[in-house]
């Protein structure tokens, strides 16, 4: 297991803004991804957008007068390592809050011993409902599915016109599950036809059975309500299978792999997303600028919410005045109105921001911002 600590690497910038930096005891704040196996794209951008909100709060002086450190495990895309790595980060590490993951599985793998053990943990992209569930000491900073899925929903209809939907499910994946029936419920409330439905597992890689018997059923929409690679791979075979339906998805689509995997056959499909560099807001100005001098590239919605999640930490310990974790937890569960790459964040009673959607589409191998929607103007 890869273990990491980000913070502490830029100590001349830090002695020039605390002249006794290096006796000075960090802000721990635990960071566990899937920085290697199949999700590690979504690790890597996590960690990305991490690294920015680190630089700018060290620079800034820190939180308390304390550098900021980030302890990084990677959990490797595996069932039960994101548990393991909590452990870790809470006993060994004695982090403050935990930010992670992006998959909503291994979220809730996690959560469980942090809210046993009350440490506060902040899901930066886990939209599954069942994550905040756990109890009272998870939070998250995205949407969750039934906003998703009724955006995809509506969009398909109202925007598309599309009728008749097909499904593919990866039935591992609570993500996956929840997403596809509430796409489902609301795509059949607005008159559409749900015309199949097939299944498949997270590590499968072949889905031709499941796409005949698709095809056989002539939707106009397929929606795969799971991640990239997956994604890329069902759109290369479903065309490979003359399936002509338009292709929908939801923030699992997330990944710079996504167009390196499925290449031509995923012109024309939509997903819909937490951010976009097109945004004017001032903060997510600053962010995507941030990113690109670092980078040299654009960041995607996975960057943004952990750069917001890491920095929501960091301002709750500030409103704190201190690093006791029940303090920190009440601190995130009082957020109102704060600023963020992503757009303002407010906490409601169930530790969810109510975020707006970015609907993104794939033309020409480039990926096209088309319109964002907030939760009122889904309905």
């Amino acid at each position: 297991m890869i273990r990491a600590t980000l913070g502490l690497l830029s100590l001349p910038l830090l002695a020039a803004t605390w002249p006794s930096a290096r006796a000075a005891d960090p802000v721990r704040i635990g960071f566990f991804m899937s920085m290697t196996g199949r999700d590690a794209s979504f690790g890597e951008a996590s960690l990305d957008g991490a690294r920015i909100a680190l630089d700018e709060l060290n620079r800034a002086g820190g939180v308390l007068g304390r550098p900021v450190e980030l302890v990084v495990e990677d959990d490797r895309s595996l069932a039960g390592e994101s548990a393991t790595a909590v452990k870790k980060l809470i006993s060994r590490d004695h982090v403050v809050a935990l930010v992670g993951e992006c998959s909503s599985a291994r979220t809730l793998e996690a959560a469980a011993v942090a809210q046993a053990s009350r440490v506060p943990l902040v899901s930066p992209a886990s939209t599954s409902p069942r994550v905040t569930q756990v109890g009272d000491m998870i939070f998250r900073v995205c949407f969750i599915d039934p906003f998703q899925g009724e955006v995809m929903a509506t969009f398909a209809r109202r925007r598309l016109g599309l009728g008749r939907a097909a499904l593919l499910v990866d039935a591992t994946a609570p993500y996956s599950v929840g997403l596809a029936e509430y796409f489902a419920r609301t795509f059949t409330a607005l008159g559409g036809v749900v015309v199949a439905s097939q299944k498949y597992s997270g590590v499968d890689t072949d889905f031709r059975a499941q796409l005949t018997a698709i095809r056989a059923a002539k939707p106009d929409a397929l929606f795969l309500p799971g991640y990239y690679v997956a994604a890329g791979l069902v759109a290369r075979q479903a065309r490979d299978l003359g399936i002509g339906a338009t292709l929908l998805g939801g923030d699992g689509f997330e990944a710079p792999q996504l167009l390196q995997i499925g290449g031509d056959a995923l012109n024309g499909a939509y997903y819909s997303t937490h951010f976009s560099t097109e945004s004017t807001d001032p903060v997510s100005r600053s962010f995507v600028a941030a990113f690109r001098a670092r980078y040299g590239t654009a960041p995607n919605g996975l960057a943004a919410l952990t750069y917001d999640a890491v920095r929501l930490v960091a301002d709750a310990v500030r409103r704190a005045g201190s690093t006791d974790r029940k303090a920190v937890r009440d601190a995130l569960a009082a957020t109102r109105s704060f600023p963020g790459a992503t757009g303002s964040t407010s906490m409601n009673p169930d530790r969810d921001a109510d975020k707006g959607a970015a609907i993104i589409t794939v033309r020409g191998g480039s990926l096209l911002f088309v319109e964002s929607i907030r939760p009122e103007a889904a309905r």
